[in-house]
């Protein structure tokens, strides 16, 4: 998502819920993008456009997970409960990925947003890409012929 020149739109920790037997809250460093949600173990270097040398590998690349808005069919804010808001990120497949941070971090409402204007750059595309094809459709092939004419030199 970064190597194709995204910027960051927001960048912080939020805390994840392990998909394990005991479910226990991760902390997962964050980078939003125009294009989807990075999760960044804490430990692991920031990417590579975000540094002035390639850092040595401490973790394989396999550890970064990204959730891009393409495969990205909701937000949903299950509850806020003492200091933390809770949120769930529902996948195309029907996976669900709950997280949780701080309620003024606004973590929830910033990926909505960006997901939602994701949505929608995509939906003016598919418009605009049926749209030529519809005009290529509609246009005169070829030269216009007269009629009558004849091929006399």
């Amino acid at each position: 998502m970064l190597e194709g020149g995204c910027k960051a739109v927001k960048e912080g920790v939020l805390e994840k819920r392990s998909d394990g037997l005991l479910q226990l809250w991760k902390k997962k460093r964050c980078i939003l993008t125009e294009e989807g949600l990075l999760l960044i173990p804490p430990k692991h270097p920031p990417p590579p456009q975000q540094q002035q040398q390639p850092p040595l590998p401490a973790e394989p690349a396999a550890k970064i997970k990204e959730l891009h808005f393409s495969n990205m069919k909701t937000v949903d804010c299950v509850e806020r409960k003492g200091k933390y808001v809770y949120f769930t990120v529902v996948m195309a497949e029907g996976k669900e990925i709950d997280f949780r941070c701080a309620q003024e971090q606004g973590w929830n409402a910033a990926i909505t947003l960006q997901m939602v204007q994701y949505k929608n750059r995509q939906a003016i595309l598919a418009v605009r890409s049926t749209r030529q094809k519809q005009q290529h459709l509609a246009a005169p092939h070829g030269p216009p012929r007269l009629r009558g004419a004849s091929n006399s030199a």
